[in-house]
């Protein structure tokens, strides 16, 4: 029976997929292209793609997803043969690591799409941090041909990886969609790679390579012959942004009233329970749990919530139905709270019976429907509390102990949930770890027995044991050497200490104190490594784009063991939390504070949601954590970071589940900017029935209807930014009418053009102070502070644009703008002067090696300032000027620009930002307004003449 259910599944999705003919073109090395060279092509927007490729030496195990329509990422593990990854010595440690291996970050992104004469224009880049082995960028332009489009063709030129042209070429027959034939000129200069002369790439060079692709489905392989060598590319793409994989065949019909059914009156009802009971039994069937029922004169009040369901609407629709077979026949009103934990998080109001009667037997429309109903956010009025009219007495929990396979996910399960959410769970669970010194590859694999008691209203019990079966992390016996309180490397002596060991043990206690204000407090074992106290506030507005919350624990190290015993390290985290919801299905976190390993600063977080509701995202942190065990070093200390998806099973099963499956890749042997694991998110808790709410009528898929699976209410479209190009150039052709009068504009030449000889004069003088007092904490800092103020101008202007008032928006635009137009005439006069850099102590007046890299003028400079002006014109604050000075003569403390060049950029940022505020700082005539809601986004110019 399990691998008949596995089968199906997994035939089922291949099926989809061969339906839709979906055609990925994945390199070797995972970005969109031909076999090693790139195409300005991006897959569809929401498609990942995972595969291995092999080009001698290089074999990749690489992940692609198009997190926007006009962005993909590339993840890639490399292995080198012929290199070592520590040492030849077999008995020396790290031998058993096998071949060379480097994480790599490759981008790319699409300008714009192909026209009819036009070709589609990318710009990428591989290996963007890190180790950088593998570093380069490339331009390249792609055009289809033909009738049927199946004729492909790029060109493109590239620096370093790529080096130099390089063009590819891909044919799919008419006849044999399935297959391609394709070919390239490969411009990897192989021998230049890092240590090729210990490798096949030393005797590689560059030239053409063929080879012949077949696609089925979400399936394909390509076939290549380079030079020299072959190669072999395998890979699976998979849609994310379809809201389905497997039809849901194997779904709990709805309640359907039955024709012999008896509806009592008010006075019936109250007067015997058996009625309510009725009702109770009814909706636990449903899988509902927490049920709650009051009759208030004519209303009559449920609160619950589903453990099955993943969409509120659907659960509240599924709840309404059972309770309007049930209630009262003289009732008027039903008001549902659905909750989670037994906090309230939306309540849904019924004032006309007889609609909703008809909307959810099809005779009315959603329309008409709709004016009867109010969602809306709950308050403690609406809560009933546990039990309150007697009617859970006399019914029975019918739970039992049950071997499940393939529910929720799990290959099998021991399992046993009842009315109240009381649940016990035994699953096996396995872990991986990746690319420690002593084995590329450790696994874990336990067997989970979890328990879930509802001791009180919002009070509960949460315990995990653990049982393990097999690992080999425990292998690992090099000890750590991180220079910081080892809150997470002793992981290996966590694995080896105990057989059977206690995972969590944990009272939990959630309340509401007021509308929209959530709490939790908690004490006992959070995790493997660690117990304590503490608790979180979760505050969300009724701007449902934001939330924000606070976490804080008191922490102990628990001893290795696993069950009651301690270490002696002890701490207390903090961390405030601002979430965001943006276009694309993307939000944004920030949190600032204190983490583990007592080391204080800041973590960003990024996801994005596709309609399937499987979730893409990374996070960086950035802490005064000082490690700088390798690939640290003291004047680059390692920040985390890592990438993580989160898959609702739902999408991949016969049946609806709120279950969901997660993985995240980071560096699991690091202590600096680690969090310990939360005894229960409230964000996380809320955010997805939240969504849910606050999408379009807040219904969703209420009444399941055949005739409403198109309404947007029910599968809503992704909420997108429109594109700002076409209103910012409107903005800046009208601005031509601004600019200064020939006299004028001579005078202002005149006056910088003295300005900048008198700035001259002082070059030599400035880079000596500065070439005195290179790696001072001064330098440094004023180094640091430069290279943040055009960043933190431009994201300021950015904020200004999507989160300000009228006046606010209009200064934004124009001050992005200004960055935009000073940015070019920065770059295009770098060329055209070609000054070298003080640091290439070549000379005050002497030509730059490389053109782009040239000195004058200084682009930190004209973007600050070019930023910042329109602000400071507009609210008289000139100290502004004062900040982007000081960031501009950070680049002449850091040896990069003279004096003269930050002066240059400094007027030209000036000039810019000055012409574009005259032009479009009154905004009753023009307006550019950035628009983002529950129900759109987009951005609209307005002018009057």
């Amino acid at each position: 029976m399990l691998r008949k259910s596995i089968k199906c599944a997994w035939y089922g999705c291949l099926a989809i997929g061969g339906a839709q003919a979906f055609g990925a073109t994945p390199t070797i090395q995972g970005q969109s292209g031909y076999i090693n060279m790139p195409s300005a092509s991006v897959e569809a927007d929401g498609t990942f793609s995972i595969g291995y490729g092999y080009d001698s030496p290089y074999g990749a195990l690489w992940a692609t997803s198009t997190i926007l329509p006009f962005l993909q990422v590339t993840g890639r593990y490399v292995s080198i043969t012929g290199i070592p990854g520590f040492t030849n010595d077999p008995n020396a440690y790290g031998s058993g690591y096998g071949r060379y291996k480097d994480k790599v970050i490759d981008a790319k992104l699409k300008l714009w799409d192909e026209t009819i004469w036009l070709p589609s224009v990318a710009l990428g880049a591989t290996d963007l941090q890190g180790t950088e082995l593998f570093k380069g960028q490339y331009a390249v332009a792609t055009k289809t041909f033909g009738s049927s489009r199946n004729l492909e063709a790029s060109v493109g030129y590239g620096r370093l990886r790529p080096e130099g042209l390089f063009a590819g070429m891909r044919w799919t027959p008419e006849n044999l969609p399935r297959w391609s034939l394709v070919a390239e000129y490969d411009a990897n200069n192989y021998p230049k790679d890092f240590r090729a002369a210990e490798t096949f790439a030393g005797q590689r060079r560059k030239g053409p390579s063929v080879g012949v692709e077949y696609r089925w489905g979400w399936l394909g392989v390509q076939a290549a012959r380079h030079q020299d060598n072959s190669s072999l590319n395998a890979f699976v793409s998979i849609p994310f942004s379809e809201r389905e994989f497997v039809p849901k065949i194997h779904e709990p019909s709805y309640y359907q009233e039955k024709g012999d059914h008896r509806r009592p009156s008010i006075e019936e009802w109250q007067h015997d329970p058996a009625y309510g009971a009725a009702l109770v039994e009814a909706l636990a069937k449903q899988d509902f749990k927490n049920i709650r029922i009051q009759l208030q004169g004519h209303t009559l009040n449920l609160t619950l919530t589903n453990s099955r369901i993943s969409n509120l609407g659907r659960a509240v629709g599924r709840a309404t139905r059972v309770a309007l077979a049930f209630a009262p026949v003289d009732i008027s009103n039903i008001h549902v709270t659905y909750t989670k934990l037994e906090q309230p998080v939306a309540t849904y109001e019924f004032f006309d019976l007889e609609k909703l009667s008809d909307y959810l037997a099809g005779r009315i429309p959603r329309e008409a429907f709709l004016e009867t109903v109010l969602v809306r956010y709950p308050n403690q009025g609406d809560m009933i509390h546990a039990d309150q009219e007697g009617m859970l007495v006399g019914i029975k929990d019918t739970a039992g102990l049950d071997v499940i396979v393939g529910r929720d996910g799990e290959v099998v399960q021991l399992a046993s949930e009842d009315r109240e959410a009381n649940r016990f769970k035994i699953v096996p669970k396995l872990g991986f770890f990746f690319n420690d010194p002593s084995g590329a590859l450790r696994y874990e694999l336990v067997a989970s027995s979890n328990y879930d008691k509802r001791l009180g209203e919002g009070l509960y019990l949460n315990s995990a044991l653990g049982l393990k079966i097999s690992e080999n992390v425990s292998d690992v016996t090099q000890p750590s050497n991180s220079l910081l309180p080892h809150v997470r490397t002793d992981v290996a002596d966590y694995k080896r200490a105990s057989r059977i060991k206690l995972y969590r043990l944990l009272l939990n206690k959630y309340a509401t104190p007021a509308e929209r204000w959530y709490v939790r407090v908690s004490s006992g074992v959070y995790e493997e490594m660690y117990r304590g106290v503490g608790g979180q506030v979760l505050y969300l507005p009724k701007d449902s784009r934001w939330a924000f919350d606070l976490t804080m624990d008191a922490l102990q190290q628990r001893d290795f063991k696993g069950w009651l015993g301690k270490r002696d390290y002890k701490t207390v985290t903090a961390l405030g939390a601002v979430h965001y919801r943006l276009p694309y299905g993307i939000t944004a976190t920030a949190r600032a504070g204190r983490f583990l390993a007592k080391d204080v600063g800041v973590r960003g977080e990024f996801k994005r949601r596709f309609l399937s509701g499987i979730e893409v995202g990374a996070w960086f942190t950035r802490t005064n954590g000082n490690d700088i065990t390798s690939p640290g070093k003291p004047e680059a200390p390692y920040h985390d970071k890592g990438v993580f998806i989160s898959i609702p099973l739902g999408t991949m099963l016969t049946s609806d589940t709120q279950a969901s499956a997660g993985f995240a890749i980071s560096p699991w042997t690091r202590d600096v900017g680690q969090m310990v694991a939360s005894p229960g998110d409230l964000y996380e808790l809320m955010e997805n029935p939240r969504r849910d709410m606050t999408t379009i009528d807040g219904l969703g898929n209420f009444a399941e209807r055949a005739d409403e699976q198109n309404h947007p209410a029910v599968n809503p479209p992704e909420h997108k930014l429109d594109n700002p190009w076409p209103a910012m150039r409107q903005r800046l052709e009208s601005s031509s009418s601004a600019l200064p009068s020939a006299p004028d504009a001579l005078k202002g030449i005149g006056l910088a053009a003295g300005a900048l000889a008198v700035a001259s004069l002082g070059d030599k003088a400035i880079a000596r102070i500065a070439k005195d007092h290179i790696g001072s904490r001064l330098s440094r800092g004023l180094d640091t502070f430069g290279k943040t103020v055009p960043l933190a101008a431009v994201g300021a202007a950015g904020m200004a644009l999507a989160f300000g008032d009228e006046r606010m928006q209009n200064t934004g635009v124009v001050s992005l703008q200004s960055a935009l137009v000073a940015a070019g005439a920065s770059i295009g006069t770098k060329y055209v002067v070609g000054r070298a850099r003080p640091e290439e102590e070549r000379g005050q007046w002497t030509r730059a090696t490389t053109r782009s890299d040239a000195s004058f003028p200084s682009n930190h400079a004209s973007i600050a300032f070019a930023a910042v002006t329109p602000f400071a014109k507009e609210y008289d604050a000139q100290w502004l000027y004062g900040v982007a000075a000081v960031g501009s003569m950070g680049r002449v403390a850091a040896r990069k620009h003279w004096f003269s060049d930050v002066a240059a950029g400094g007027i030209l940022g000036y000039a810019t930002g000055s012409w574009l505020w005259n032009a479009q700082h009154d905004n009753s005539k023009s307006v550019v307004s950035f628009n983002a809601g529950p129900g759109e986004v987009g951005v609209s110019w307005q002018k009057t003449y």
